[in-house]
């Protein structure tokens, strides 16, 4: 491949990760369903992996190789830093858990490539040592030959978690492993652990046998490299450093590191090995990340469902309770009661109802007469409509919240919100009767307006003025709840007939159509009212769900994210020569 098409896949190639990083940071995570731990741990490492060290090293790929020192408490890491340096350049930790920053040790004329723009953004740089893990420090030695740093790492089993996490990550941000153990720790698990994740996704790595006896070294070795052939790792080098005397300067003779110096100077001194051992390392890397999201995808993915349950669960039981409202409005549930009997007051229901068994076609002219001069019985059925309907409200609200509540319950991701949530939200809010009493008494007023605007031409007939707009107000009220469905026995005849009644009243001023209009839009005024306010008590569920910020969208965007780094990936190597 030409210098020229290299440059356009390697751009092409940062483009796509960075999009790559966009949409892992786009995925929450936030719903606590089975596996989640495990899908927000690996979104981390990923999204840690493209920061610290896919990207900027796609970018700086001729910067010098990283060989990141690493290994079990107590290996000898430091040591060996120490002594392939020549110099005393890390501190070994003579007191265990050690918290100190990890040490990168580089040629002078390296410098300008460990800047934190380029690697390890997050740690801040200091040029002397420190107890801050958060910190990287930095020694500049001619020792080490230009193109090489050695970067040494905690331990990867530390008892401190900051020292693990911090171990993983300077790792992973690894051009190459050099992985210390000994005789004592060799078969340790989570060293290999690690070495298991280097072998999956290629990561370069040598592994140096410390400390070892003289007597234990053919078989320490040999079983050793048993392991590694049976992990994915036989081609890794593997270097023997014998036990020896430790000096005053922490270093053991030149001579036992002999061999892992000669191999780091021929990687440094050759840019072609250099840059296999990079290339591998981060081929490696990208291959594992295009991978890891598709778990990471699979997990957007419930979330969103998960989701999407728990709005339809809270959304359902408010739509049921509207349509209970609503039903309870229409069917005659409304004329029981204080509204019925408030009702027959203001109406004189024996003989108009009396009327209307035996002389229907003359029951306008009674009604006139029936109705004159009771404006505080409108007043009375007004108030009885009103307590009645934030009765309803109030119990089918109430309801709704303990029937969302249970139903959040039945599942892990709706208990794990309800942790978090006011200890109140599977009841009704307490704001709630205010809210209903005014809702209530505005929809009255709506009714009211109703009367007066149809009637805007008839004020001055006789009918008009002898029933009132307050009282032709309530009966428009006691249509809407016409419908005799859901009552029995004598209450049947009753309200049905009182209900006849206020229709008739209405017709006897406005005619039949004007009637059916006026009560159509009258329910349609009352729906809405009720549904905004049974919406804001839905809402204090929802509203739970909506902080969430979970992007239905994300799993299918960070899918196609990992495939476009593939064929970029694919591209590149399909023409290795251009």
């Amino acid at each position: 491949m030409t210098s020229s098409a290299a440059g356009a896949d390697s751009t092409k190639m940062v483009t796509e990760l960075v999009r790559l990083r966009q949409a892992l940071q786009d995925v929450s995570l936030p719903l606590d369903l089975a596996g989640i731990d495990a899908a927000r741990k690996t979104r981390t490492e990923l999204m840690d992996q493209l920061e610290d060290y896919v990207i900027p090293r796609m970018m700086t790929i001729d910067a010098p190789l990283l060989a990141v020192v690493g290994g079990s408490t107590g290996a000898g890491k430091s040591t060996l830093v120490n002594s392939l340096v020549g110099a005393r350049v890390t501190a070994p930790g003579l007191l265990r858990p050690t918290t100190r920053s990890p040490v990168l040790v580089h040629n002078p004329a390296d410098a300008h490539w460990f800047g934190q723009d380029r690697l390890l953004p997050e740690l801040a740089r200091v040029d002397h040592a420190t107890n801050d893990p958060n910190a990287l420090q930095l020694v500049a030695s001619e020792s080490v030959p230009t193109g090489l740093a050695i970067l040494d790492a905690p331990d990867v089993d530390s008892v401190e978690e900051q020292n693990r996490l911090l171990a993983a990550q300077l790792l992973a941000a690894a051009d190459l492993w050099i992985f210390v153990t000994s005789a004592a720790r060799y078969a340790d698990q989570v060293p290999w652990e690690f070495l298991k994740a280097a072998a999956e996704r290629s990561t370069a790595v040598a592994v140096v046998l410390d400390r070892t006896p003289a007597d234990a070294v053919q078989t320490v070795a040999t079983h050793l490299a048993r392991m590694l052939a049976a992990r994915g790792l036989k081609d890794s080098p593997l270097f023997i450093v014998h036990e020896g005397t430790v000096s005053e300067e922490g270093l053991v003779p030149a001579s036992s590191v002999a061999e892992v110096r000669a191999w780091l100077d021929m990687l440094a001194d050759d840019a072609t090995a250099r840059h296999a051992v990079v290339t591998q390392t981060l081929d490696g890397a990208v291959r594992a990340l295009t991978f890891n999201v598709h778990p990471i995808a699979d997990a957007a993915a419930a979330q969103s469902g998960a989701l999407a349950r728990l709005r339809s669960d809270a959304e359902s039981v408010y739509d049921a309770a509207l349509r209970a409202i609503m039903t309870a409005t229409t069917d005659g549930t409304m004329m029981r009661g204080e509204v019925l009997a408030r009702w027959q007051e203001f109406v004189g229901t024996g003989e108009l109802l009396k009327s209307l068994e035996d002389k229907v076609g003359r029951i306008r002219d009674r009604m006139v007469n029936a109705v004159k001069g009771k404006p505080q019985q409108a007043e009375r059925v007004s108030v009885a409509v009103e307590s009645g309907l934030e009765l309803l409200i109030l119990e089918q609200a109430e309801a709704a919240a303990e029937r969302a509540e249970a139903a959040w319950q039945q599942t892990e991701a709706g208990r794990g919100l309800l942790a978090d949530a006011p200890s109140d939200l599977g009841r009704a809010s307490r704001a709630l009767r205010s809210k209903a009493e005014r809702a209530v008494r505005d929809w009255q007023q709506d009714v009211v307006e109703m009367i007066r605007s149809e009637g805007g031409g008839k004020k001055a007939t006789a009918r008009f003025l002898a029933y009132g707009v307050n009282g032709l107000g309530v009966a428009l009220m006691v249509v809407v709840f016409a419908n005799t469905a859901g009552l029995t026995g004598a209450e049947v005849g009753i309200a049905g007939g009182t209900a006849v009644v206020g229709q008739k009243l209405l017709e006897a001023v406005f005619g039949d159509q004007a009637v059916r209009d006026l009560a159509a839009r009258a329910r349609s005024a009352l729906e809405a009212r009720v549904g905004a306010l049974l919406a804001e008590e839905r809402a204090r569920f929802t509203g739970v769900l909506d902080v969430l910020a979970v992007d239905a969208e994300a799993g299918d965007r960070l899918r196609q994210a990992a495939r476009r780094v593939d064929d970029v990936r694919y591209s590149a190597q399909r023409n290795p020569l251009g």
